[in-house]
C-alpha cells in the first residue's frame, strides 16, 4: 500500500475500510475496501481524521487484512458455527446451536504469539446459545506477509481451534437421601432446585428415589434407576464427612470409577463425580447446591449435558476463579466464577 495526502487521492482505490464514529449514533465503515475515491469523498475523509490515507498497490507477497482475517477464521472454524461478513478487517464467529464452547488453548495461544494477528474469544468450557458471538479474528496491520499466514496454517495443521459441543437429551434419575426427608421430618426442598436447573436442558426425569441414610438403600436406589435406563444419576444429600453421611460410599459401590470427591470450588467443595460403565455420570451434590445461587453444579452440568467425560484434571484447574463472590445481583456466567 502507498501513503498519500487525502486531498490528492481522488481516483485512487482504498485498501481498507474507513470507520466513522459518531458517539451514540454509529460506528461503521463510511467507505469500504475497494472504494474509488471521488472528489466529494475528500471532505468526509477529512472529517473522520484522515488527512493521509493508504491506497492500494499490488504486492504478491502480501495479504490484505480482509483476506488474512478469512485465513484466521479457517483456523478457528468447526461444526455448529459460521462467520460474519468481513467488516473493518474483522470476522466474527457465531454459534449455530446451544452447547458448550471448547477451545484448543494451546493452538489459540500459539497463533496469538506469532504477532500481527489475533483471535479473541469468550471463555471455553462455558455455555453458548445459538446466535452468540464466540470469537473475533483480524490482523493488526492493514497488510501482512503471506508467509506469516502460511506459518499460522501449518502450526494448526488442520486442527480447529474451536468446537461447540451441542447438548444431548439425557434420561435423569434422582436419588434424594437423608433420614430427615425419608421419614418426612422435613420437606424435600433440594429436588425442586435440581429440577429447575435441569429445565434449561432437554431432559426426561425417569425416576425419583428417596432413601434413608443406609448406604445399601442408597445404592439400591441408584441401581434401580440405572436398570430403568437412566444415563445420568444425581444424588442429593449426605455428602459431608459427618458420620451419618453415607452417599459417597454408596456411589463408590456402584460406580466403575470415581473422578473426584472434592473440588477447589466454593460453594461446592464436597462435590462427587463418578461414572458407571465409564460413560454414565453419577453426581453427588453437596447441600450448598440447594441454597446457593451458583455452585460447582452450574460449572459441571452443562459439560456433562454434552456427553463430555470429565477427568480429574478438569477439576484441578478450577481453583483460580473457583470462589463465587455471591454478588447481590448475580450475572453468571458473565462473571469470574469458574474462569
Amino acid at each position: 500500500m502507498k501513503l498519500m495526502k487525502t486531498e490528492e487521492a481522488v481516483g485512487q482505490i482504498l485498501c481498507h475500510d474507513i470507520t466513522q464514529i459518531i458517539k451514540g449514533v454509529t460506528k461503521d465503515a463510511v467507505f469500504r475496501k475497494g472504494h474509488i475515491i471521488k472528489e466529494e469523498d475528500i471532505s468526509v475523509l477529512l472529517s473522520v481524521g484522515k488527512d493521509h490515507i493508504y491506497i492500494w498497490e499490488n504486492d504478491e507477497n502480501m495479504l490484505h487484512e480482509n483476506d488474512a482475517a478469512q485465513i484466521l477464521y479457517e483456523l478457528c472454524k468447526n461444526e455448529h458455527m459460521h462467520p460474519s461478513e468481513v467488516k473493518e478487517g474483522k470476522i466474527e464467529i457465531i454459534s449455530d446451536c446451544d452447547g458448550v464452547l471448547k477451545i484448543n488453548r494451546e493452538l489459540l495461544n500459539t497463533v496469538n504469539s506469532l504477532g500481527e494477528m489475533m483471535i479473541a474469544s469468550r471463555h471455553g468450557d462455558f455455555p453458548v446459545k445459538k446466535g452468540d458471538k464466540i470469537a473475533g479474528t483480524r490482523i493488526i496491520p492493514l497488510v501482512i506477509e503471506k508467509e506469516k499466514m502460511e506459518r499460522a496454517k501449518n502450526l494448526c495443521a488442520g486442527s480447529p481451534i474451536f468446537e461447540i459441543r451441542p447438548y444431548l437429551k439425557k434420561k435423569i434419575g434422582i436419588v434424594t437421601t437423608g433420614n430427615e426427608v425419608f421419614y418426612k421430618r422435613i420437606q424435600d426442598t433440594f429436588t425442586p432446585v435440581i429440577l429447575d436447573k435441569l429445565s434449561q436442558f432437554d431432559t426426561e426425569i425417569i425416576g425419583h428415589e428417596i432413601s434413608d441414610d443406609n448406604p445399601e438403600h442408597i445404592e439400591g436406589g441408584i441401581r434401580k434407576l440405572l436398570d430403568k435406563g437412566a444415563d445420568m444419576i444425581i444424588c442429593t444429600g449426605g455428602m459431608s464427612v459427618d458420620p451419618d453421611d453415607k452417599t459417597p460410599a454408596a456411589i463408590r459401590d456402584v460406580a466403575s470409577s470415581v473422578v473426584t470427591y472434592g473440588a477447589p470450588v466454593l460453594p461446592g467443595a464436597m462435590f462427587l463425580l463418578a461414572y458407571y460403565n465409564e460413560n454414565i455420570p453419577i453426581m453427588g451434590l453437596p447441600g450448598c447446591v440447594m441454597y446457593a445461587k451458583r455452585t460447582i453444579f452450574d460449572l459441571v452440568l452443562p459439560r456433562i449435558m454434552t456427553g463430555e467425560i470429565l477427568k480429574a484434571e478438569d477439576f484441578h484447574v478450577l481453583g483460580e476463579g473457583g470462589l463465587c463472590l455471591s454478588c447481590p445481583v448475580c450475572t453468571f456466567p458473565n462473571c469470574g466464577f469458574g474462569k
